[in-house]
């Protein structure tokens, strides 16, 4: 955005700004946002639609008996997609029956507006402000606020909206970046998912879609919109979103009108539970989903897709626990990749650290991280500064996914790592204290399409982020020594609690009788030569598990124990797991890592991965900072020490002042 851009982005939010503040009083800081924002589209409608206002009415006068359908006919009169036949507009309202003559504005605007307003509650907020007496004010201020397009562009009414939010947002102590993604964000996402096609930009009649899941107020479309044009003026784009609170739906929607596209193509509604456009596909994703969302309330809807359509749905791979919904929305944004015959589609998608790692072996984000790699979907990763958000200061990551990746990219993964590259704001947002400037944004795009190994980039083969968690055991080794005191601690045992006083008696005799050492397997043979003799009650494994546990006594130098079919019995207390790496053969691996260290582990090979059945399950994770980790020696000591001594002097003389 251009200097002059940021200029008027400053002064209209500064002046929107002061009349809210008339609001004060009468109204919360928790209120101002859903009075101040629809009357802010209102004026942004009324400008947009001034110039073709009077053929419109004209029109409408003189067919409207006539049962032509106005809604197929009008907006062709008026140059977009909606249309007004109110002879009100804010500036002619008047004093005495303003909220009438405002409803009456409203309601005669096209159906599609009216669901702005709708959604906005618009129709209470103006009997509010009715009755505050201060609706013909407020009123009169925004109609002296010049919004025709070209005095303010939809960039700047955009970003100024933004502002805005943030600052309404802030006065509340909200989250004010809940729904907004920085722009130098948006900036580096965007490029990087469109500067591979910028070829495919110079050629005439070219058309593409672009979406965004949770789209806010479009600023990511709005984004991919003005950057493919910047490759190509004539391009068609069709952009589509979907958002699921209201009031921001509702700004979208309005975005969208002024830009004259459909507004069937910006959905309000859960996207995870009700896909609004689940029988489309598009050449362009990009989204910033709610970081660490609970994703309960559409459990019901995407646990029955994924079990009924698998990989004919959305989220066939696996599903991650309910705390963070991120990887669903990465899975949905993957799903609506255009198909490769069509010519494919690319996505970019800002996420927390957590789908990086979260999920051991088999779990559902594992499964989630297997499949988009193992189908060869990942094509870069770029770990961002922290403090780059609003609302959050944690280390966030934009990946990159493609479903038609360049021949020199098959099979590999980029990971960039930008966590030294940043530029301090002179001003902190909320919690943002850093940004990428422009420069540092194209440095970036050139380092990714350059596709060779730096002090930041490293490049993998998707492999590399693949293990097999191999479950290690180690043989049980020990005997029953049967002791007073082994004796005693029976009494705990709820099999032997079952039995009555007698039974338990004849028991205790029976092993005071039997004192010393006895084979591993004794306690459980009991269990048979005992039984059927009621003296000692109900005979079976568990109570012989009982006797077992409270007599065993390991003994490191004895034999392993071998069960009746002549196996070794495992020590479940010293049960483990080996994560190797996919490709690397187990038993060297065991060779060189585990059996000189420990001689008598071996492998459960019982325990198999449910996809390739072959030994050790399956997992995937991509840790940014092993493979970006860096060794700082410690200080010298001399260094430390003179440090604790300077310390030790500060506090001795503290000490003495405060006995003086």
């Amino acid at each position: 955005m251009s200097a002059e851009q940021k200029s008027q982005v400053s002064s209209l939010s500064s002046f929107i700004w002061s009349i809210a503040d008339e609001l004060w009083g009468d109204f919360k800081h928790t209120d101002f946002a859903r009075i101040i924002i629809p009357l802010l589209l209102l004026r942004r409608l009324e400008c947009v639609l001034e110039p073709s206002k009077e053929k419109v009415l004209e029109f409408y006068d003189k067919e409207k008996s006539s049962g032509m359908d106005m809604e197929l006919v009008l907006p062709t009169i008026a140059g977009f997609q909606f249309y007004n036949t109110s002879r009100y507009t804010l500036s002619n309202l008047g004093s005495n029956h303003t909220a009438a003559n405002l409803e009456d504005y409203v309601s005669k605007m096209s159906p599609n507006v009216r669901t702005v307003f709708e959604e906005f509650g618009f129709s209470n907020t103006i009997d509010e402000l009715d009755r505050a007496k201060l609706l013909y004010r407020i009123v009169s201020r925004f109609a002296s606020i010049d919004l025709h397009p070209e005095t303010v562009s939809n960039r700047v009414l955009s970003n100024a909206y933004e502002e805005l939010i943030r600052k309404f947002a802030a006065s509340i102590n909200e989250k004010a970046g809940e729904f907004m993604t920085p722009k130098d964000v948006v900036h580096l996402t965007t490029k990087l998912v469109l500067s591979p096609d910028e070829q495919v930009f110079t050629d005439s009649g070219v058309i593409r879609s672009i979406y965004d899941p949770t789209c806010g107020i479009l600023g990511f479309i709005t984004d991919g919109m003005d950057l493919i044009h910047e490759f190509n003026p004539t391009a068609k784009i069709v952009p589509f979103g979907q958002e699921l609170d209201p009031k921001t739906h509702a700004m979208a929607l309005t975005l969208m009108l002024i830009q004259g596209f459909d507004a069937k193509n910006v959905q309000q509604g859960n996207t995870l539970s009700d896909d609004k456009f689940s029988d489309k596909k598009f050449h362009y994703g990009l989204a910033n989903p709610p970081f660490g969302i609970k994703w309960d309330k559409a459990k019901a809807a995407v646990e029955r897709e994924h079990n009924n359509l698998g990989y004919a749905g959305r989220f066939g791979p696996g599903l991650p626990r309910v705390s963070d919904g991120s990887m669903l929305f990465l899975m949905h944004l993957v799903s609506k990749m255009e198909d490769p015959q069509n010519g494919g589609g690319r996505v970019g998608i800002v996420l927390s650290g957590s789908p990086l790692f979260t999920g051991d072996a088999g779990s559902g984000e594992s499964e989630i991280r297997r499949w988009l790699l193992e189908e060869d979907m990942v094509e870069a990763i770029i770990a961002l500064p922290t403090d780059m958000f609003f609302n959050t200061g944690i280390g966030t990551y934009v990946w990159i996914l493609t479903n038609k990746k360049e021949i020199h990219r098959k099979g590999k993964v980029q990971l960039i790592n930008l966590a030294d590259t940043w530029t301090s704001m002179r001003k902190s947002e909320g919690t943002k204290r850093r940004y990428l400037t422009e420069e540092q944004i194209d440095d970036v795009v050139r380092e990714y399409e350059s596709f060779a190994e730096s002090e930041r980039t490293k490049i993998f083969d998707t492999k590399d982020f693949g293990y097999r968690k191999v479950a290690v055991k180690r043989p049980l080794k020990g005997k029953l020594v049967v002791t007073k005191e082994a004796i005693a601690s029976l009494s705990e045992g709820k099999n032997f609690q079952k039995l009555d006083e007698a039974q338990q008696a004849a028991w205790i005799g029976f092993f005071e009788a039997n004192l010393g050492e006895h084979d591993y397997g004794w306690a459980q043979s009991l269990m048979t030569t005992h039984k059927g003799k009621t003296a000692f009650g109900k005979t079976g494994k568990p109570l012989g598990t009982e006797f077992t546990n409270a007599f065993f006594v390991r003994d490191e130098d004895a034999e392993p124990v071998l069960d009746n079919k002549g196996q070794v019995i495992p020590d479940t207390s010293l049960n483990d797991n080996e994560s190797i790496p996919l490709g690397q053969d187990i038993e060297e691996y065991m060779g060189s890592e585990v059996w000189p260290h420990v001689p008598d582990a071996f492998i459960d090979h019982s325990v198999r991965d449910a996809k390739d059945g072959q030994t050790g399950i399956v997992g995937y994770e991509i840790n940014f900072n092993r493979y970006f980790y860096k060794y700082v020696p410690p200080r010298p000591l001399e260094e430390i020490d003179a440090d604790l001594k300077a310390t030790e002097a500060r506090i001795q003389a503290l000490l003495s002042e405060v006995a003086e």
